[in-house]
């Protein structure tokens, strides 16, 4: 049951409204004027405020001033109900960071329909969708719910990329973006001599391609898949809908997208600054996802001096360092790491022990 916080000076008008509230199954909490509704809302941690403007001892803007300031009430959806009409009193109360505004007198359905909306809004702001095929329907169909959008995503279909296959290419103009479902996905930058940089590696539960989109611009990467691939593609104006039609909805996905984005920029610091041996034992950290059933790890050495950024010879030169230093196997080509604490050790340090 949701508990619901109602601060209003009234007695008649905060009897009323406690009546609609317990009627539609929420165990409502009242606070006589705006200083006992603050210590209340610290106390009980409600799922939903619904205060009065004009009160003695403090009025609703400031009990919504004071709320905000402290990390354990910021985040409760906070309804203004008040007989102030005029626009510069809701922009101030808006501007405050209330959530809705309603006059009195009000209708009985007009405060359920909002309390109910906020509480469902506020709910899915909250949650941790998990990175998963399961999670991204999850999100979608809680999207569809806020949105009223029963068509969004219909359209989101599973492709299958054999190993080698191009995703996207530098220049293209997006057309979705990718979720995987299976399989392994490098998206890297071209130089005009021809060399590569392998600028991410995504597994499975990733999402990529999502960063034209969101600056307006085409493809400034490369995507080849690395093994046989399952795609989840989410077209463009479903993904751009999601983002614009409500700010709840944006943070939402926006939480989903971005885990991979200090993941690059800490990838560039460590070019300009680490090491080959550095970079080599992280990328190899990175690659581990890419083992097979008997821990091998399957990648070029090419595809690895991409990551690294240097010469294939630089990086099996490493390699062959390692081996040696007993912290990684390497047998027909395929790569076993047999100490990756102290590969991590070496992206430290750069000297193992």
């Amino acid at each position: 049951m949701k508990k619901i916080l109602l601060i209003e000076d009234n007695p008649e008008v905060r009897e009323n409204t406690q009546e609609i509230l317990s009627l539609a199954n929420y165990d409502v909490v009242t606070a006589e004027n705006g200083k006992v509704g603050v210590d209340i809302a610290q106390r009980e941690k409600p799922d939903l405020i619904i205060c009065d403007i004009m009160m003695p001892e403090l009025d609703g803007y400031g009990v919504l001033h004071i709320l905000n300031k402290k990390p354990d009430t910021a985040g409760i959806p906070f309804i203004f109900l008040t007989a102030k009409t005029e626009k510069t009193d809701i922009r101030k109360g808006m501007n405050l960071g209330a959530d809705d505004y309603l006059t009195k007198p009000f209708d009985d359905t007009d405060l359920l329909n909002a309390i109910e909306a906020r509480l469902r809004k506020n709910q899915m702001q909250q949650m941790m969708y998990e990175p998963s095929a399961s999670g991204l329907d999850s999100f979608i169909q809680d999207a569809r719910q806020v949105l009223n959008l029963k068509d969004l995503c219909k359209d989101k279909k599973v492709k299958v990329f054999k190993k080698k296959t191009d995703v996207f290419s530098e220049g293209d103009a997006p057309q979705y973006i990718y979720f995987i479902k299976t399989g392994s996905v490098k998206v890297f930058k071209a130089h005009p001599d021809g060399k590569e940089l392998i600028t991410n590696i995504y597994h499975e539960n990733d999402f990529f391609g999502f960063e034209p989109i969101l600056d307006g611009n085409v493809y400034t990467e490369s995507a080849v898949s690395m093994q046989d691939s399952e795609l989840v593609l989410i077209p463009k104006l479903d993904f751009v809908t999601l983002l614009q039609s409500h700010p709840d909805v944006s943070k939402g996905f926006i939480a989903l997208l971005c885990r991979k984005v200090s993941e690059k920029e800490k990838q560039l610091l460590n070019l300009a600054y680490n090491s080959v041996r550095q970079r080599t034992a992280e990328a190899l950290l990175k690659v581990t996802q890419l083992k097979d059933s008997k821990d091998n790890i399957q990648i070029s050495r090419d595809d690895l001096a991409k990551m690294v950024g240097t010469a294939s010879e630089s990086v099996i030169r490493v390699l062959s360092d390692f081996k040696d230093e007993k912290l990684i196997e390497i047998e027909g080509g395929k790569i076993r790491i047999v100490q990756p604490a102290k590969l991590e050790k070496v992206v430290r340090w750069s000297v193992a022990r």
